[in-house]
């Protein structure tokens, strides 16, 4: 009787996470497709420059992008795809304030986006002749 009891509550706790795991997706996925722009919809990187100044973005991710392991992460010149981008940027998940639609509107974030994508790459490291 006791090994059916605790069958029984692995597998609700099993079902619990599953449901879990389906429901944060879920919302993943819907964040991500109302943060999508539209094909109308495309960034200006020059305006995105500006924007990535006026919000503060630099503070903690440098001016160009290149991030800190101190401040905040890399995000460019090749940033994470809109898809994430964008729900990251309205719902962060550590210290990242949230910049919501309110604070950010979707043209702005698209912009701010095309800034970052714009970035040039570094030079390549060269070989140390020892």
């Amino acid at each position: 009787m006791k090994t059916f009891r605790a069958c029984g509550s692995a597998l609700l706790i099993v079902f619990a996470m599953a449901l879990t795991f389906v429901s944060i997706r879920a919302r993943a996925q819907n964040a991500a497709q109302a943060s999508r722009p539209s094909e109308a919809q495309s960034g200006n990187a020059e305006n995105g420059k500006r924007l990535y100044t006026k919000y503060g973005c630099y503070e903690c991710h440098g001016r160009e992008g290149q991030g800190s392991s101190m401040t905040g992460p890399r995000l460019g010149p090749n940033p994470v795809p809109f898809e994430v981008f964008a729900p990251y940027v309205r719902k962060p998940m550590r210290e990242m304030p949230p910049y919501t639609a309110k604070v950010v509107s979707d043209q702005e974030l698209a912009d701010i986006y095309a800034f970052l994508q714009s970035r040039p790459h570094p030079p390549a490291a060269r070989p140390s002749s020892f």
